[in-house]
């Protein structure tokens, strides 16, 4: 692969952004090769969780505007960023947010425009406190968030937070970023990869498929009464407690032993 670099070992799978010289700008390259390995990880049964993380001095400066992207004959030039979105930006976003296993991303350096949406793809994201945010799409180009920006960060911060940062452009620190709950937890940038790593094996030895619900179920929340949702986690529940995982996690609590869930 010429963009990433893709590791498996005690079953995490370490998806690493190789593009240094560029700040790990996404083209369309990366994209191909980012849903190429994401997809191997849903299907590997050796894996339980992904670490999402970067090779440089920062995560990911966004899209690459220096790159050559992919054009259909008869649009206009916003047609053809559509256009590329439609096809590559847009699926990895949404094939990163459905991988059916826990993801971990660890953000170092800066991270700008897209970026910002791929890190918070993530199930759980862990920053180095020399890490920081920013939004550039308003103030610099004259276009809104993408990659899933204005999906993600007002549901994690706020609307009014969100907007303020769209539209100013203003760099969000790690440490600022866990304070308002957008991240999980801001650390010491010598001792990320550690605390990412240490993370994403915990969760692959944990129970993907309650896991997976997890997600699905705290983001359905805000769309549903409390009625509803009281509702769905009885249905959820219902499947859930038919799996072996349910009936080894209470074997093992009765049994005062760590659990030995399948993925």
């Amino acid at each position: 692969m010429e963009t990433i670099l893709y590791t498996k070992a005690d079953g995490v799978a370490t998806l690493t952004l190789n593009r240094p010289e560029v700040m790990n700008a996404i083209n369309f390259t990366l994209i191909d090769e980012m849903r190429a390995a994401i997809a191997e990880c849903a299907q590997d049964p050796d894996v339980g969780a992904l670490l999402l993380t970067a090779n440089g001095r920062g995560f990911c400066a966004g899209a690459d505007l220096a790159a050559k992207t992919p054009t259909k004959e008869g649009l206009s030039r916003g047609g053809n960023v559509a256009y590329g979105m439609e096809i590559g930006f847009n699926p990895l976003v949404q094939e990163l947010h459905d991988l059916p296993k826990p993801v971990v991303s660890a953000v170092n350096g800066t991270t700008a425009g897209g970026g910002v949406g791929l890190a918070l793809c993530a199930d759980i994201v862990i920053a180095g406190k020399s890490a920081s945010f920013i939004q550039v799409f308003g103030p610099k180009l004259a276009l809104v968030p993408d990659m899933g920006c204005t999906w993600l960060v007002p549901r994690l911060i706020g609307l009014a937070r969100a907007k303020a940062l769209a539209m100013t452009g203003e760099k969000l620190t790690a440490t600022t970023a866990a304070e308002w709950g957008m991240i999980w937890k801001c650390v010491e940038d010598d001792v990320l990869q550690e605390e990412a790593l240490g993370l994403a094996k915990q969760l692959a030895n944990g129970p993907a498929n309650a896991f997976a619900e997890i997600s699905t179920a705290l983001e359905i929340s805000n769309d549903h009464t409390l009625a509803q949702q009281l509702d769905y986690e009885r249905t959820v529940q219902g499947k859930l407690g038919d799996h072996d995982n349910f009936a080894e996690g209470v074997t093992a609590f009765l049994q005062k032993r760590p659990a030995n869930f399948k993925r």
